[in-house]
């Protein structure tokens, strides 16, 4: 796997888990929202699932600090 593939991977990853935390957030505050949260969980878990097929301890290494 090159360093651009493992890059764009955790960067979908990362958007993932910022699309759960905003749909978490919007369930707490409004239940009238519920639809529009789960709409933010199911993209979440998309963009997770694309790294179904990537081998267990891919990226635990790379420094991503700047």
């Amino acid at each position: 796997m090159d360093v651009a593939s493992m890059a764009a991977a955790i960067m979908s990853m990362q958007a993932g888990r910022i699309q759960i935390a905003a749909a978490a957030a919007m369930l707490k505050t409004s239940a009238d929202d519920g639809k529009a949260a789960l709409e933010l969980l199911q993209a979440g878990q998309n963009n997770a699932g694309q790294l179904a097929n990537v081998a267990s301890g891919v990226g635990q290494n790379v420094d991503i600090t700047a």
